[in-house]
């Protein structure tokens, strides 16, 4: 697994303006309407994470779940994160309507 260079981790960012770099990795937080719906989320994404054997970091408070993304074995951020991050925000958008 290669480490994606700085170049495609703006393009990303570029394209997916709620994502924002912290701490060398991909970051957002999401906010659902109660604690169901964000537990509801975080149920589906460890459902897509572990078929790909690609887990995020996550903090999760009442309705509230933030969300860091990296490959460990790239030692930064590669391509699984940034397919994960598509897959959460779409994941995210079919729970939020």
């Amino acid at each position: 697994m290669e480490k994606s260079t700085e170049q495609a981790v703006q393009e990303f960012l570029d394209q997916n303006s709620q994502w924002s770099l912290q701490d060398n990795k991909l970051r957002k937080e999401y906010k659902f309407k109660s604690f169901t719906q964000a537990f509801g989320f975080m149920s589906m994404v460890a459902v897509v994470a572990e078929k790909t054997n690609h887990h995020p970091e996550w903090f999760n408070v009442y309705n509230r779940v933030v969300v860091d993304l990296t490959t460990h074995e790239a030692n930064g951020i590669s391509e699984r994160d940034f397919k994960l991050a598509i897959t959460m925000d779409e994941l995210a958008e079919g729970l939020q309507k």
